[in-house]
C-alpha cells in the first residue's frame, strides 16, 4: 500500500473579476500520484502545471478561496483538515520553495530545533548543519543575515531533523552551488534508503534522474505520465505520452527541440486532452474528453494514442 496516494484531485479558486462578480478558475483537474516508502518520486513539468499546488494540498495549506475535490490518503487513511494539521511537520514535512517560510524573528538554529521531535534537538541541529556545510555560528543568525543558498539549507535541515515519514521538497536546490546540490540530492537518496518517502518537485530533470525512482510528468494541472527513471533515455522512445517525449527531447543535452505553442492558462483550458492543441498525434477524438490514466508498459499514461 502506498504511504501517500492522491486520487482524482481537482483544485479551483474563487476569484473576484469586476465589482462583486466571482469566477471559478480550475487549476488542477484529475491529478493522480502515489508515493511508496523508500521511494523518491520526482514531479516535473512547466511552471504553472500544478506541482506546488499539489504539495500545498497534501499539507492542507491552500488559501481559503480554494475548492478541493478528490481524495488524499496517508498510510491508508483519508486526510481530513484536522488530520493534515496533526501530521504537518511531524510525519509529513515540507521543504518549501520560498525562503520566506522562515520566521524572521527567530534565530535559525532554534527554528531547526523546534522541528526535532525525538532525541537531543541541539545535537540533531548541529549534526545536520555540519552535513550541509553550515558553520557553527550560523545557528545564531537570523534569516535576513543568510544568503539564499544558506536559507535553503536551513529549510532542508528543518525537514531532515523532523524525522518525517514523507518529505515533500518543492524546488529545494535553486541558489545552491553544484557541490551542495549534489550533496543535498545524496541526502534525499539516503533518507529514502532508510525508508522515508520523498516527493521531489523540480524543473531540473537531469538532477532528478540521478536519485529518483520514478518521474511524474505534469501538464496544465494534471498528471500525463508516471514512468520509471530508466524510461528517460535515448530519444525518449520508452516514454509513453507525447508531452513527456517532447519535454525530454527539448533538453539541451538531448536534441534541444522546442515544443511548439504554450501551456494553456487555467482560464482557457481546451476541451478533452489538455495537450491536444500542441500534439502532433492529436485526432478529433482527443477533443471530446480528457483521457483517463491507464497502465501501459509498467507505467501510467493519460493518452488514447500511447502504445
Amino acid at each position: 500500500m502506498p504511504i501517500l496516494e492522491v486520487n482524482n484531485l481537482s483544485i479551483s479558486f474563487t476569484q473576484y473579476t469586476s465589482g462583486l462578480k466571482q469566477e471559478e478558475s480550475n487549476v488542477i483537474s484529475g491529478l493522480n500520484v502515489t508515493l511508496e516508502e523508500g521511494e523518491i518520486l520526482a514531479v516535473v513539468g512547466a511552471s504553472g502545471s500544478g506541482k506546488s499546488l499539489l504539495a500545498h494540498a497534501i499539507l492542507g495549506i491552500l488559501p481559503q478561496n480554494a475548492t478541493i475535490s478528490g481524495t488524499i490518503t496517508y498510510d491508508g487513511e483519508v486526510l481530513t483538515t484536522e488530520h493534515q494539521a496533526s501530521l504537518r511537520g511531524t510525519e509529513i514535512a515540507l521543504i518549501p520553495q520560498s525562503v520566506n517560510y522562515l520566521d524572521p524573528l527567530m534565530r535559525v538554529g532554534k527554528q531547526v530545533r523546534t522541528s526535532a521531535k525525538v532525541g537531543d534537538a541541539i545535537e540533531a541541529q548541529r549534526a545536520v548543519f555540519e552535513r550541509l556545510h553550515l558553520q557553527p555560528h550560523v545557528e545564531k543568525m537570523y534569516p535576513f543575515e543568510l544568503s539564499g543558498g544558506m536559507a535553503r539549507r536551513i529549510l532542508f535541515s528543518t525537514a531532515i531533523v523532523s524525522g518525517a515519514k514523507v518529505i515533500i521538497a518543492d524546488e529545494p536546490t535553486p541558489g545552491l552551488d553544484p557541490v551542495v546540490i549534489k550533496e543535498a540530492l545524496a541526502h534525499f537518496r539516503e533518507l529514502a534508503d532508510k525508508g522515508c518517502a520523498v516527493m521531489l518537485i523540480t524543473h531540473d530533470i537531469e538532477s532528478a534522474l540521478t536519485i529518483a525512482d520514478k518521474i511524474a510528468v505534469f501538464y496544465a494541472g494534471t498528471t500525463v505520465e508516471v514512468a520509471s527513471v530508466a524510461d528517460f533515455a535515448g530519444n525518449g522512445e520508452a516514454l509513453r505520452h507525447p508531452y513527456s517525449k517532447a519535454l525530454w527531447r527539448a533538453l539541451p543535452q538531448n536534441e534541444f527541440i522546442p515544443i511548439p505553442g504554450s501551456q494553456p492558462h487555467p482560464s482557457a483550458l481546451p476541451p478533452g486532452c489538455l495537450f491536444a492543441p500542441r500534439c502532433h498525434m492529436a485526432t478529433p477524438e482527443c477533443s471530446l474528453t480528457q483521457p483517463d490514466m491507464r497502465t501501459l508498459r509498467k507505467g501510467r499514461v493519460r493518452c488514447i494514442h500511447a502504445t
